[in-house]
């Protein structure tokens, strides 16, 4: 055994948990750096594909069909592989889009942009559910919350990848070669990170993994569970009014409230830095006061900040809101994917049908407002938004944990490990 800083002993089961976690914090990182490097240089790739803007939605259209087939298969994948191996060849897929979206760029072809989204997609989707399992997990063996700091990661992965896109944009710095070069960098993470994960996890028997009715049996059970159900109402609602903001916010800020561009992306950029700080925040908030009572909260924040960007003309107090709409949905999802594991029984299939819940909105949900939008205009649309979030708020109860000290505050349950 090894000893600490203090000369305490420290069992090798939980040197490998915490290794296991540290993994898990990059492996949240990288998907976050990854999707905004690109995004941040699609106005530069656009102009080297020289497409018009609805060519440039039937390439982005790569990106929905890889995340939702890679998001769908998910479970599947990891009741067959384990978790350790469906991240491993995820991140790949994932790192591999990113570079060929840049050889897109230096080739100017349309098509290959395309199939480089699709990879993207499909390395992401599948790649964030088995992390979102595993994470689970680790939650449960060291019993105290982490899917919301593994969230923060993400987010933080986010602006990083953001400001280092922004800085290239403004340098002018070769699409291929910064794609290329961010490619590099998080594959050579990735792969350090991924031994750390334990193989095996999440493998079920090949008997239990057999055929696709078999497959969807198994996800109809899980939604029998009344339980399971709220608990996806949660994520559903709240990763719904997550990727109505990525994807609308400046928007919904220049059309709706006035705007100029560079406003409304400071605005957005403000959306993020809450969330992201909320996510850090929230392991202590949660173990202060309990994951039902935090559920509350933030669908309560959440939806009092969607309602003034709403119904409330004043710009400024629009603005101000956005910060709030910020905090209130940084927590929901992680703590849904939390109250997911608790238990016993299979917890894999559990996580996965709430993840999938959460991201099918997160990647669904928001072109459907846009739909919606061109017809009562944005600002009318996120009603929808807001009526979810009030739902997620009179379902937050189903997030208690199977068993509580008298205090009310939530401890991971032992659970059945269903690797």
């Amino acid at each position: 055994m090894a000893a600490d800083e203090q000369g305490t002993v420290v069992p090798p089961e939980h040197r490998e948990t915490a290794r296991r976690r540290f993994a898990l914090l990059v492996l949240f990182a990288i998907p976050g750096i990854s999707l905004a490097s690109w995004v941040t240089r699609t106005p530069a790739i656009r102009d080297q594909l020289d497409a018009t803007t609805g060519q440039m939605g039937l390439v982005l259209f790569g990106l929905s069909i890889g995340s939702m087939t890679g998001v769908i298969s998910a479970a599947t994948f990891v009741r067959r592989y384990g978790t350790r191996r469906v991240a491993a060849v995820s991140m790949m897929l994932m790192i591999a889009g990113l570079a060929v979206i840049g050889l897109a760029a230096f080739l100017a072809s349309a098509v290959v942009a395309f199939l480089g989204l699709l990879l993207f997609g499909l390395g992401m989707g599948a790649g964030e559910i088995a992390v979102n399992i595993d994470g689970a997990e680790v939650e449960r063996l060291q019993g105290r919350p982490l899917l919301p700091t593994l969230h923060g990661t993400f987010s933080l992965g986010t602006v990083a990848g953001a400001l280092l896109g922004i800085w290239f944009t403004a340098v002018d710095f070769p699409v291929a070669v910064h794609l290329a070069g961010v490619a590099g960098l998080c594959a050579t993470a990735a792969v350090l990170a991924v031994r750390a994960v334990p193989a095996g996890f999440g493998q079920r028997p090949p008997a239990a993994t057999r055929g696709v009715l078999a497959a969807s049996r198994r996800q109809r059970e899980v939604w029998r569970d009344s339980r399971i159900l709220l608990i996806g109402v949660v994520a559903l609602a709240i990763a719904l009014a997550e990727g109505a903001a990525n994807d609308w916010l400046p928007l919904l800020m220049v059309d709706g409230h006035g705007f100029d561009p560079t406003s409304g992306s400071l605005v957005y950029t403000g959306f993020v830095a809450a969330m992201t700080v909320g996510r850090f925040c929230g392991s202590v908030v949660v173990r202060r006061f309990g994951r039902v009572a935090v559920v509350r909260a933030s669908a309560s924040l959440g939806a009092v900040g969607l309602a003034t960007v709403v119904f409330v003309d004043n710009p400024v107090v629009a603005a101000c809101a956005v910060v709030v709409w910020g905090l209130g949905v940084s927590l929901g999802f992680p703590l849904a994917i939390s109250a997911a594991g608790d238990g016993g029984g299979d917890a894999t299939a559990r996580v996965s049908a709430v993840a999938t819940a959460g991201y099918v909105a997160f990647l669904v949900g928001p072109p459907l407002l846009g739909f919606l939008g061109d017809h009562v205009g944005l600002r009318d649309a996120m009603i929808v938004v807001l009526v979810l979030v009030v739902c997620a708020l009179f379902a937050a109860g189903a997030t208690r944990p199977p068993a509580e000290d008298d205090d009310g505050v939530g401890h991971a349950s032992a659970g059945t490990r269903t690797g």
